[in-house]
């Protein structure tokens, strides 16, 4: 697990610009963008017991099958925008790998298109982490008793219900 969150670390964003994603690379987006959008509530989200400087990696880890699966998705839009013979006519007369591609030729059209859906999942998946804590936050101060029922009372219970919240788990 601290290997995955090591290499997810180490996979820059900006390398979603020309080819798909590595599930490794979203997952490491979502939490960066998680980081930035809850603030100093990240660390106790993710954080468990004295451990909260590896809060990252166990955001990483938590968010592993919602990568995938944005990565997947984006790849089956993309697939079938490509094949989809009115592209053109709702796009201004333009094909896919005009739409899409960078390069004369457009052969990097797939990747981009794939890398373009999955910020906008990235994006959507930090909003929802950023709602679910609110909501957490709320169902904690309301009902203590019910939240711990639910979410148990260690120090990572806040973390399980933002999971829960998000789609991240």
């Amino acid at each position: 697990m601290l290997l995955l969150s090591l290499v997810a670390l180490a996979a820059p964003v900006a390398a979603f610009a020309d080819a798909s994603p590595s599930p490794a690379q979203t997952a490491n987006a979502m939490c960066a963008a998680a980081k930035t959008s809850m603030g100093a509530s990240f660390a106790t989200t993710y954080g468990t017991n004295a451990a909260k400087s590896n809060a990252f990696g166990k955001c990483v880890s938590s968010h592993a099958k919602a990568a995938n699966d944005a990565i997947q998705n984006a790849a089956k839009s993309c697939k079938a925008q490509a094949a989809d013979a009115n592209f053109a006519s709702a796009h201004g007369g333009q094909s896919f790998a005009q739409v899409y591609g960078g390069s004369k030729n457009g052969k990097n059209a797939m990747g981009k298109c794939v890398s373009q859906a999955v910020q906008s999942a990235v994006a959507a998946q930090a909003k929802a982490s950023k709602a679910a804590l609110k909501s957490c936050k709320a169902a904690m101060k309301a009902d203590k008793a019910a939240f711990a029922t639910t979410y148990g009372t260690g120090k990572d219970a806040l973390g399980k219900c933002v999971a829960a919240g998000s789609g991240s788990k």
